[in-house]
């Protein structure tokens, strides 16, 4: 317990509020980040939706190494790394422990292998894209791809908001820390403590969305004033916007070199179909 609370100790909402930041701004240092937002996207809907027909463990795990080196190569931040690998571990145990228990037994790791790369192939693939776009990039992608405005709009939005939000909630979290009082006993397994904090994250829910939708008016505002609905609705307006758009000799590369390596590990895969086990 003492070594968990050292690790809850180093993690705050401060420091994920400035991890979020750096994901959602910091995206065009890396080489992904520099390519065209309508080469990622369509990278993705290859990653996102292709490994859901494959069976093939050899074919998932080629594919699971080339979502580590994009992950890689996008500077993902370790907290998202570690929510990924949680919330993996904790899907896989619990489908494990509910198999035991209606008669499975070490066998029944095997399909979950399966389950878990499709899994992870396409968590990565998500991570490594939406590190590598800032929200106005993603909008302007999505857009280009012929997606509706106003989707692509609310999805910029809301991956734009996110930091905003965490701030919002972070207050409020500590008003509720001023106001009441912390366990003066932790109890066994700081199960008092867990309790408080649990409460508090309940109530703060209702003032939470309070706050936000009271900021929803003045964005409205600030967007009608700029013109918003006439751009959105108007051809040209769209049209200048997303001139800067290219398609640039790395993008080509990219995707070429990507192709290349996914039909290497589909003849490797119908080759050795059981070189995992």
């Amino acid at each position: 317990m003492e070594a968990v609370k050292r690790a809850l100790d180093r993690i705050s909402v401060e420091q994920i509020k400035l991890e979020l930041l750096g994901t959602a701004y910091n995206s065009s240092s890396t080489f992904l980040g520099r390519l065209d937002p309508r080469t990622l996207l369509l990278w993705y809907l290859f990653f996102a939706i292709v490994p859901w027909f494959v069976h093939n463990r050899t074919i998932l795990l080629g594919m699971f190494v080339l979502m580590v080196l994009t992950t890689v190569l996008s500077r993902v931040s370790p907290y998202i790394i570690f929510i990924l690998c949680l919330g993996l571990i904790s899907q896989i145990g619990w489908m494990f422990i509910l198999s035991l228990f209606f008669g499975g037994g070490i066998e029944s790791l095997l399909p979950m292998l399966t389950l878990t790369l499709k899994l992870s192939v396409i968590s990565l693939a998500s991570i490594t894209v939406f590190s590598s776009l800032d929200p106005e990039r993603l909008s302007d992608g999505l857009l280009s791809l012929g997606i509706p405005d106003t989707f692509a709009f609310s999805l910029s939005y809301g991956y734009r908001i996110l930091p905003t939000l965490l701030e919002e909630f972070h207050q409020i979290l500590l008003s509720f820390r001023l106001r009441g009082q912390r366990p003066l006993q932790h109890g066994i397994f700081y199960w008092r403590t867990i309790t408080y904090y649990l409460r508090i994250v309940i109530l703060a829910f209702y003032p939470l969305m309070l706050n936000t939708a009271k900021r929803s008016r003045t964005t409205i505002e600030a967007l009608e004033t700029r013109g918003f609905s006439y751009g959105l609705n108007n051809k040209k307006v769209k049209k200048i916007k997303l001139s800067y758009l290219k398609m640039k000799r790395s993008d080509w590369y990219f995707l070429s070199g990507s192709t290349a390596y996914v039909i290497l590990i589909f003849c490797i895969g119908y080759l050795y179909p059981e070189l995992v086990y």
